[in-house]
C-alpha cells in the first residue's frame, strides 16, 4: 500500500508538469498544482502563483497546507524558453529564463523545506532536461539554467541528506507537448534520428519516473541525475 503523500508541483496546468500531478492522483495522492492561468488535472487542487515572485509562492504554500497538509513531495517543474542564438540574446532573454527556471525552483524548493524539516521527511524533484548536460544551439540560456539543477540537487543532498529528505533531478529528452507538436515536420524528424529509441517520449513516460523518485523504492536514491530521453544524452 502506498503512502498518501501531499503533492505539489509547480507548471502543472500543461505538459509535462500536467501529465505528473495526473500520475500522483492517479496513484492516490493528495495533488495541488501552481499555475500562473489554466487550471491542472480533474482533482487537484489549483492555486495561482509565479514562481518568479516569492510572496505569491509563500500564499499558494499556506492555502496548499490549509486544505491538504504539509507538503511532502514537491515538484519544481515551472519553465520557460526564450530561444535564440548568443549574439542576439538580450539580458532579458538570459535572465528571465534563470529567474523562472532556476531562481524559481530556489524559491519553490526553500519555501517546501520548512515542512519537510519539521516532519523529517520530504521529496524533492528538479525537472531539468537533456540540454542542460548535453547543450543546444540556440538555448544558452535554457540549459544553463537546466545543468545549474544538478548542483542545486546534489548540494541539498548534502545539507539536508540527513533528514529524511532526498533531492534528485529528473532530465527528460524530446516530450510529445504542444511545445515539440508546433515544431516543423521535418525538424522532428530529425530530432527523431538522433534518438536511439526513435520516438519521442509520452508525458507519461516522465511522469511515472517522477512518482517512482517520490516513492518508497527510491528512499536510498538522492543527487542522482535520471535521464528519461531515449538514450539521447547518454553518458552527460
Amino acid at each position: 500500500m502506498t503512502t498518501q503523500r501531499t503533492v505539489l508541483v509547480t507548471g502543472g496546468n500543461r505538459g509535462i508538469g500536467f501529465a505528473i500531478a495526473e500520475e500522483f492522483l492517479a496513484q492516490g495522492h493528495r495533488v495541488a498544482v501552481t499555475a500562473r492561468s489554466g487550471s491542472g488535472p480533474d482533482g487537484a487542487l489549483t492555486v495561482t502563483a509565479d514562481v518568479t515572485d516569492s510572496a505569491s509562492l509563500d500564499a499558494a504554500f499556506t492555502a496548499v497546507e490549509a486544505e491538504l497538509g504539509p507538503v511532502e513531495v514537491v515538484v519544481a517543474n515551472a519553465g520557460i524558453t526564450r530561444d535564440t542564438l548568443l549574439m542576439r540574446m538580450s539580458d532579458d532573454d538570459f535572465t528571465d529564463v534563470i529567474d523562472t527556471n532556476l531562481t524559481g525552483a530556489f524559491r519553490t524548493v526553500k519555501r517546501a523545506s520548512k515542512g519537510m524539516l519539521k516532519a523529517r521527511f520530504g521529496r524533492v524533484i528538479l525537472i531539468s532536461s537533456v540540454v542542460g548536460l548535453l547543450g543546444s544551439a540556440g538555448q544558452v540560456n535554457y540549459s544553463a539554467s537546466k545543468s545549474a539543477l544538478v548542483g542545486f540537487a546534489r548540494s541539498l543532498t548534502r545539507e539536508l541528506g540527513g533528514r529524511g529528505i532526498t533531492a534528485n533531478v529528473v532530465a527528460p529528452g524530446f516530450i510529445e507537448t504542444d511545445m515539440t507538436a508546433a515544431l516543423p515536420e521535418d525538424q522532428q524528424s530529425a530530432y527523431r534520428a538522433s534518438i536511439p529509441a526513435g520516438r519521442f517520449a509520452t508525458p507519461q513516460e516522465v511522469a511515472r519516473v517522477v512518482t517512482w523518485l517520490a516513492g518508497a523504492d527510491a528512499a536510498y536514491i538522492s543527487g542522482a541525475v535520471i535521464p528519461v530521453d531515449g538514450g539521447l544524452g547518454m553518458g552527460h
